[in-house]
């Protein structure tokens, strides 16, 4: 790629957002050589079903074993163990392609705030100051860096980081131009993020400051609060990941747990072997993990996963690579979990019908919870 290639204001972009330190040249050449795509993205693996012990309930509300794990969880905040990360670089095009951490879902306030809010009233409860990361894109990173400034509080305080920028291509391999002929940017997954927390110096601090675990979730699903009952079976599972699992329903698409050549992880839906009966596993990953700050603070050989796109009506081919996929190199622990009813930890919003479909059930579980 010759810098005749690259205009000024995207270079300068693209130098913001670590585009340097994502193998792009790589990438694209092994494309245009069809050593990357959708066969390819497929494991050739044995792949079978999660084995029984794989998957462990989250104990019910109001019993013994949960108010246990609910003590030690608060007692590792107290002890400024326990960090929250909200994964916030969305773009929300089916709202009118606003900051999707921005969008008012409640009585004026945002996915954002409502976020923060349930990790203030945790923290309360505990009596701890719980850190804040927010993981932003360079199509979010200011509007929510404005955002976090005024909702940083002592008890909650707020650092906002970027994960990485790549460009889009077209399926031979050059360079994507959009619509109006400029060259198309994207961020390149969520897989950015332990990439992006070392890059940041953000992972380095926490731990420096006696930080044991990092709870994450998307911002737009509200009910996958941080519950001190399960940094509690995280920190008694011994597991360097624990994934939040969900029943499956009709219509849901995401990857699951699964055994690739004996190992327990999590295999994304277009991974699997195409004569793989997915609906042999009963559970989907919710992208909720609870991850041990010590064992993410390494460079993990991550997957570059080439997915198609079409952009202003044209294919194009965005490299990503998947935080699930860092299961495939620690000890993961599988937890499932409700989602519904006053215990539900899945109900994201992801187009503005969900809202009127998915609200009453996200109010009902915040209310139980003490959130609102």
């Amino acid at each position: 790629m010759t810098s005749r290639e690259i205009d000024a204001e995207t270079a300068q972009l693209l130098q913001r957002y670590g585009f340097e330190d994502i193998p792009f040249e790589s990438l694209r050449k092994r494309l245009a050589q069809g050593e990357l795509g959708a066969s390819q993205n497929r494991i050739t693996g044995n792949v079978e079903p999660p084995d029984e012990g794989d998957l462990q309930a989250l104990p019910p509300l109001g019993g013994d074993v949960r108010r246990a794990l609910a003590d030690r969880g608060e007692e590792a905040m107290r002890q400024g163990q326990v960090a929250a990360v909200i994964l916030a670089g969305g773009m929300a095009t089916r709202f009118g392609g606003v900051v999707k951490a921005a969008v008012e879902v409640l009585d004026g306030q945002s996915f954002l705030e409502l976020k923060l809010r349930d990790i203030a009233a945790v923290a309360e409860r505990a009596d701890a100051t719980i850190p804040v990361y927010l993981m932003t894109s360079f199509a979010t990173d200011e509007a929510i860096r404005q955002m976090a400034e005024p909702l940083s509080t002592a008890r909650c305080p707020i650092k906002t980081f970027p994960q990485f920028i790549s460009l889009r291509v077209t399926p031979e391999g050059e360079l994507f131009k959009d619509g109006s002929g400029a060259l198309s940017s994207h961020a390149p997954g969520h897989g950015d993020l332990t990439f992006a927390l070392r890059r940041s110096g953000i992972l380095k601090d926490f731990r420096d400051r006696g930080g044991r675990v990092l709870m994450m979730s998307n911002v737009d699903n509200l009910t996958a609060t941080l519950d001190p009952a399960i940094i509690g079976v995280h920190l008694a599972s011994g597991a360097a990941l624990t994934a939040e699992m969900a029943p499956k329903e009709p219509g849901d698409k995401g990857g699951a747990p699964a055994r690739v050549d004996g190992k327990a992880q999590i295999v994304e839906a277009f991974r699997f072997p195409e004569d793989f009966d997915q609906e042999r596993i009963p559970v989907f990953n919710t992208n909720t993990f609870v991850l041990d700050a010590e064992a993410i603070d390494a460079e993990f050989p991550l997957t570059w996963f080439a997915v198609n796109k079409t952009v202003d009506g044209y294919p194009a081919v965005q490299f990503e690579r998947l935080v699930g996929e860092l299961t495939a190199f620690l000890k993961p622990a599988f937890l499932r979990v409700e989602r519904h009813g006053p215990d539900a930890r899945f109900q994201p919003i992801k187009t503005p019908d969900d809202v009127g479909k998915e609200l009453p059930d996200i109010v009902k579980a915040l209310k139980a919870r003490g959130s609102l």
